[in-house]
């Protein structure tokens, strides 16, 4: 019933947009035969929204994958730089959590490690939501900043890196079986802001994956049995993810290719000094609007990303 309904709201909003379509037609044709200007403004306008629509429906079409409809689980680790560079991924942080609520997902931050001085050192977020992981995906890699540091006297540029890694959240536990055996499970005190009850009870969960030395851990719920739970879909996740590169290992072997993603190699650059400029090294699309991408305008990266991938496939 759930496929039914997905189907049944995809084929509702072709048919929407083919109705106004020859609704839009109509208008057109009758202003040019009455020779009504005024109707201009209108037309235009729908003209553009109709663009606007059918340019989100055509980037739908691009998310095919196997796990494209799945939410997704987004991890960002900051490089070196220390304060700096910890800095650089709370500005991700924020950037993301925008993104994810101008399409309407559910953000939840699901583990969050503080910086000494300020910003974050890690962090995973959980995207919930049709398509989240399809869309998120096209984040996944380094990303570098370009500035002047507010941490900095003398006023220097500084460079700083932060890895962002996604996978998405494995709807059908019969994908991935997990022993119990193979898990050690150890609880400790949440820190940072959560309340009384968060901070003085042992209510945060790590689970250590003993076959694979996988960690994972969760501190943003009251309970130690909501951690449990979330810090248990993480895993399923991180499995699912090294069993799909186990697989694209040993295609790559029999073809006899080699792909290395290496450290620094980074697929976007944001330079904030000495001019604004967003640029993706994957596509070349680039704007100079940096706040506006800050604020979690980035479905242009993320849409020439997909059209990328799928014309290589």
């Amino acid at each position: 019933m759930q496929e039914l309904a997905y189907h049944q709201s995809k084929v509702k909003v072709y048919e929407d947009l083919r109705r106004d379509l020859e609704e839009l037609t109509t208008l057109w044709e009758l202003a040019v035969e009455e020779d009504d200007v005024s109707l201009e403004p209108e037309i235009e306008q729908n003209i553009k929204s109709l663009y606007q629509r059918f340019e989100a429906l055509e980037l739908e079409l691009l998310l095919s994958g196997t796990y494209d409809r799945n939410n997704a689980i987004v991890t960002l680790h900051a490089g070196a730089g220390g304060t700096e560079a910890q800095d650089w991924v709370q500005m991700l942080y924020r950037m993301y959590t925008r993104w994810g609520e101008r399409h309407g997902y559910k953000v939840e931050t699901l583990d969050l490690l503080p910086g000494e001085e300020a910003g974050i050192k890690s962090a995973t977020l959980s995207f919930s939501g049709e398509n989240a992981y399809g869309n998120a995906k096209a984040e996944k890699g380094v990303h570098r900043l370009v500035r002047i540091s507010p941490f900095d006297a003398s006023g220097r540029r500084h460079t700083s890196f932060a890895s962002v890694d996604v996978i998405p959240e494995v709807a059908d536990d019969s994908e991935i079986t997990i022993d119990p055996e193979d898990l050690r499970v150890d609880t400790y005190r949440s820190g940072g802001a959560g309340g009384q009850h968060v901070n003085k009870t042992d209510s945060a969960i790590r689970i250590t994956h003993l076959p694979t030395g996988i960690v994972v851990q969760c501190q943003s719920e009251r309970s130690q049995i909501q951690n449990r739970a979330a810090a248990m879909r993480v895993l399923q996740a991180k499995l699912l993810e090294l069993k799909r590169k186990e697989q694209e290992n040993e295609i790559s072997e029999i073809r006899g290719e080699q792909q290395e993603i290496a450290w620094g190699s980074q697929i976007r650059s944001y330079v904030f000094h000495p001019y604004s400029m967003v640029k993706d090294h994957r596509t070349n699309v680039e704007t100079g609007n940096v706040s506006a991408v800050m604020d979690g305008e980035i479905d242009q990266f993320i849409a020439a990303y997909l059209q990328k991938t799928k014309k290589v496939q």
